[in-house]
């Protein structure tokens, strides 16, 4: 009876194609496949294991809970939350074998170097990442992750007001770095330490962002290797000659950039500020994109398709 009722019933989860379940478990969210898949049986482990399932670890949902404080780093992350990611950190580094080739952080996910060190020793072979705000990465956390990342090509960030330490990293240990995006301000200081250290780069985003009109100029005539630009929702800002502390938006690309950008194969750009809801929400955040106003995943975005999330 009991024979006769197994054969009816079919093979037992274990029997199961891996190649189906793991087509199955591709439509799973992370947060799925680090619930408890792995321990049903030895076939769903292995299934939960293949490394289509880790190429691309995607935290992108996934956000602290924080209350901000007066001193550095000027958020408080609550326990809970620090510890949920945590967990999910380690589960997803023990099924994905370092196998994992693209890293998605929320820019409102407090990073600690901790996290940020463990992550980057479980997956060596990263080639994207995506980072979180600043506020608990240190200098010797996010230098210690890049010195790891011998393979990096592409790094999304929140604009850094010392950026020589990072891009000298890069410049050092990535051999194959070519593509930046900058999620913020882009100062001359920030223009002259990409010249000096990533003078190869190839990609460069400052969407939603205020750019400094000499340092858009200074990019253009100090990245000859420089094939793609987007600047698009952004404006640009100069100082005026006769008052040299008033700041002057520029809403039109002049000439002079123009002929500069001639000869890059895609130069992408939108001033609408009269039409375009997204260049007057740049405006109006004054360069810093306050992205928890705005729909959800609209911080994903990006005209340049290898960056688009």
């Amino acid at each position: 009876m009991e024979e006769g009722y197994e054969s009816r019933r079919g093979s037992r989860w274990e029997e199961l194609d891996t190649d189906i379940l793991v087509r199955i478990f591709q439509k799973f969210s992370i947060f799925e496949l680090t619930s408890g898949l792995a321990h049903v049986c030895s076939g769903w482990r292995a299934a939960c294991c293949d490394p289509i399932l880790w190429k691309t670890l995607d935290l992108s949902h996934m956000r602290s809970s924080f209350i901000k404080i007066p001193l550095e780093p000027y958020v408080y992350v609550e326990r809970r939350s620090d510890e949920a990611l945590t967990r999910i950190l380690k589960l997803s580094m023990n099924l994905s074998g370092g196998n994992t080739r693209a890293l998605v952080f929320h820019f409102n996910l407090f990073l600690s170097d901790d996290q940020l060190t463990y992550t980057a020793e479980r997956c060596p072979g990263l080639r994207r990442i995506v980072l979180p705000a600043w506020n608990r990465i240190k200098k010797t956390g996010i230098c210690k992750a890049i010195r790891i990342w011998k393979d990096l090509e592409s790094l999304t960030m929140p604009s850094i007001a010392n950026p020589p330490y990072l891009l000298t990293e890069i410049a050092k240990n990535c051999k194959n770095f070519k593509e930046l995006k900058i999620m913020g301000p882009f100062e001359i200081f920030f223009a002259n330490t990409l010249i000096t250290y990533l003078p190869n780069l190839k990609t460069l985003s400052l969407r939603c962002s205020a750019i400094k009109r000499e340092a858009l100029i200074k990019i253009l005539d100090g990245l000859p290797h420089l094939e793609v630009l987007n600047i698009s929702h952004s404006y640009l800002v100069e100082y005026s000659v006769w008052q040299p502390q008033q700041k002057v938006i520029v809403r039109e690309l002049d000439k002079t950039i123009l002929e500069k950008a001639s000869r890059l194969k895609r130069f992408l750009t939108c001033m609408e500020h009269e039409t375009c809801v997204m260049c007057q929400r740049t405006e109006n955040d004054e360069g810093i994109v306050r992205w928890y106003k705005y729909e959800e995943g609209e911080w994903k975005v990006d005209e340049v398709s290898s960056l688009h999330l």
